[in-house]
């Protein structure tokens, strides 16, 4: 399976597992584990983003979306 296909957390719990393999066999000073950390770390920032851009939406907000022919959806130029 390709990273392409695995959400965001499954992405997160393979970063995890990779960062401490390799911590494991090349030490925590290495520069092979400081890539890792970093990579998990930039994986987590987007999670972290994700929940903020998604927090910002209401419920009336995703049903507008999800149904933009609802009348309730539409507007109006007043």
């Amino acid at each position: 399976m390709t990273t392409d296909n695995l959400s965001l957390e499954e992405r997160i719990q393979q970063a995890t597992d990779e960062a401490h393999a390799v911590t494991e066999k090349y030490g925590a000073d290495s520069k092979e584990a400081a890539v890792a950390w970093d990579t998990l770390e930039e994986l987590h920032a987007e999670a972290g983003h994700q929940r903020t851009k998604n927090a910002d939406k209401t419920a009336f907000t995703e049903y507008c979306e999800e149904f933009p022919d609802a009348p309730e959806a539409r507007m109006y130029d007043t």
